[in-house]
């Protein structure tokens, strides 16, 4: 079966020198410092963690994977990787809607870089999703065939930040996946997908998939959010998913990111025995774990 994870965190040089900037305290901090003090392998280039990111998933037998640049402004980094290794690695980036050239760097992020996939995360740059501004991307995404919209929702906690001391002023109010729907009945062209299962709006993620088949959702990660839901387990999460959007929308992920920790294996391992322990047919299976990511991101060349 082919493995294709769409949830990985590319943490280039360049966020960890955004992190830097972020510390007040200690403003000529450089990312090897912050590596150092995380105790996280550095980076190095944006073609030397491409190389490593296609070595770990040979490792582990993963066909593709997308690569998320995770502060705004870094699509350069993503996009070298991408280029570098373009059968492999599928990029998207973090946009702030509310900066002023936002519209711009989506545009040229999409026709020059190759980037595939707009990152929306309404609760941390606090522009609502109704938001005219968050429309004209959605406006620019709809023009560019195979171009997809990720929208965090939900609870949204960055450990990096924590584990540094950064501000997490994030207004989560904002990440509702029912705003998300508004959008994808707007743009039914364009793929939107809704990581985490909603992480913690389980509910209301499930009815915005009823109402709008463009909305997809990603399996990402440990799924923490549970806890939020007394009684509630991973299991039942993906049994209402597969009931409600049915295999053909659902986009295993992990959420991994930084090294040596490398590929989360372990995150795969679970769904894999949820999604057999479910019943799901092995057609099915084939979709949630590879084929759906490659129906929306087809392989260059």
């Amino acid at each position: 079966m082919t493995i294709n994870d769409a949830h990985c965190h590319f943490f280039s040089s360049q966020f960890f020198s955004t992190l830097a900037r972020q510390r007040p305290l200690l403003p000529d901090q450089e990312p090897p410092d912050i590596c150092r003090e995380l105790k996280w392998d550095e980076p190095g280039t944006a073609d030397a963690l491409a190389d490593r990111w296609v070595a770990e998933l040979d490792a582990h037998g993963v066909s593709r994977a997308a690569l998320i640049a995770s502060v705004p402004g870094d699509e350069a980094s993503v996009a070298e990787a991408v280029a570098h290794h373009p059968t492999r690695l599928v990029g998207f980036f973090m946009v702030d809607p509310s900066a002023a050239d936002a519209a711009d760097r989506v545009r040229h992020a999409i026709d020059e870089r190759q980037l595939r996939g707009i990152c929306l995360f309404p609760a941390m740059h606090h522009v609502p999703l109704g938001d005219d501004r968050v429309t004209r991307i959605a406006e620019i995404a709809a023009s560019r065939p195979g171009v997809a919209m990720f929208v965090h929702c939900g609870v949204l906690s960055v450990g990096v930040r924590a584990r540094l001391g950064l501000p997490s002023r994030f207004d989560m109010r904002l990440g509702n996946p029912l705003d998300v729907l508004k959008l994808a009945l707007a743009f039914p062209a364009v793929p939107f997908i809704v990581p985490h299962f909603g992480a913690g709006l389980l509910r209301e993620t499930l009815m915005a998939a009823d109402a709008a088949r463009n909305i997809h959702l990603d399996t990402s990660s440990s799924n923490g959010w549970i806890r939020y839901t007394p009684g509630l387990t991973l299991d039942a999460v993906f049994k209402a998913a597969l009931a409600v959007a049915g295999p053909s929308r659902l986009l295993f992920g992990t959420d991994s990111s930084f090294f040596p920790r490398g590929w989360q294996k372990g995150v795969y391992d679970t769904q894999k025995q949820i999604v057999d322990g479910a019943g799901v047919s092995a057609a099915d299976a084939a979709l949630i774990f590879g084929g759906n990511f490659d129906r929306l991101f087809p392989a260059a060349g």
